[in-house]
């Protein structure tokens, strides 16, 4: 399968581009691709070395799906372009999100809305990502009426600029800035820009997409997204309230028979999910299960996952599989 990468020399694309070699995707030809000041550059993928085209160049090259991951603009302008050519897009950015002609999918939550006709198809918000593959067996089972989430989100989230300005202010250096305030030693509650509303797009993101994957505009969402000074994931304290009652014990069963979700939730022996923990990890880790005291129906999460991986590259990557398992590409 020809199999492009738009934006393989970012972040997400380098991951991208591991992801599909540790999980064997079938690539006999890959085409990376990436803006004009890196073309003729080569990167190596499987031992064997590629030379850097542009968004243009490789639509004539014909790949058979197209991985996105070089923000909105580019997504805006060429994915159309690629799926009027008949490539099929998985787009990272948010450009397609809540467009409603095009499907939003996490493949263990409902890949199952996959079609022929589906040639962009957009890869959720990294912190949507991982609450809903948590979400969905228990909305299933007990009708999800509320969520309140609160994040907590790696710098890997915003890009190397933001990496390098943590290590810089570790280091005592000056450097480029990627937020308004130093981030080491520090949380800044402000992900995305902020709406008329008061909540950031981030924030937004969250509210919505989480209806449209669900498949469920009553569930009502509030959240809040903090930037804070670690790598390797996203974290999220999650409180969900339901229409039926359960049993704890029926809910880490749910949660340890669903795809993609590992249980981690020993207290008694200090054991819950930390970042560090699910770094270069593809599966959302899941802990601190217990019923909220203060409201009746209510469960309260401790969710974490790494954010280039589940959040981004590796679920692009399943798309992709899930087309190529049902014959789509």
């Amino acid at each position: 399968m020809k199999v492009a990468v738009v934006g393989a020399t970012g972040l997400v694309g380098s991951e991208i581009l591991t992801v599909l070699a540790e999980r064997n995707f079938p690539v006999t030809e890959l085409i990376p691709v990436a803006s004009e000041r890196s073309k003729g550059k080569e990167i190596e993928f499987k031992g064997k070395k590629y030379k850097i085209v542009t968004p243009a160049e490789a639509i004539t090259l014909q790949p058979d799906v197209a991985l996105f991951s070089a923000g909105g603009g580019t997504s805006t302008e060429y994915a159309p372009q690629y799926a009027e050519a008949g490539i099929t897009v998985v787009d990272n950015s948010s450009a397609w999100r809540m467009d409603p002609t095009k499907k939003l999918v996490v493949p263990e939550v409902n890949g199952d809305v996959l079609s022929k006709d589906d040639k962009i198809i957009a890869n959720p918000n990294c912190s949507t990502t991982q609450m809903v593959v948590v979400l969905q067996p228990l909305h299933a089972k007990y009708k999800i009426k509320r969520v309140v989430v609160s994040t907590y989100q790696s710098v890997t989230g915003t890009g190397v600029k933001a990496v390098n300005q943590l290590m810089d202010e570790r280091a005592g250096k000056d450097g480029e800035k990627a937020y308004p305030y130093p981030i080491d030693l520090n949380v800044i509650p402000h992900i995305d820009v902020f709406q008329d509303n008061g909540y950031t797009k981030e924030e937004m993101k969250m509210i919505q997409e989480t209806n449209k994957i669900l498949g469920d505009d009553s569930i009502r969402v509030t959240a809040t997204t903090v930037r804070i000074p670690v790598m390797g994931g996203h974290s999220e304290s999650v409180n969900i309230e339901f229409e039926n009652d359960f049993d704890l014990a029926e809910v880490r069963q749910l949660l340890t028979e669903q795809e993609g979700v590992i249980v981690v939730d020993d207290p008694a022996n200090l054991k819950y999910p930390m970042p560090k923990d699910a770094h270069g990890k593809d599966e959302v880790l899941v802990g601190r299960i217990r019923r909220d005291e203060s409201q009746d129906k209510t469960l309260n999460l401790w969710v974490v996952a790494d954010n280039l991986r589940k959040g981004a590259a590796t679920n692009a990557v399943q798309i992709a599989e899930l087309l190529a398992k049902k014959g789509l590409i």
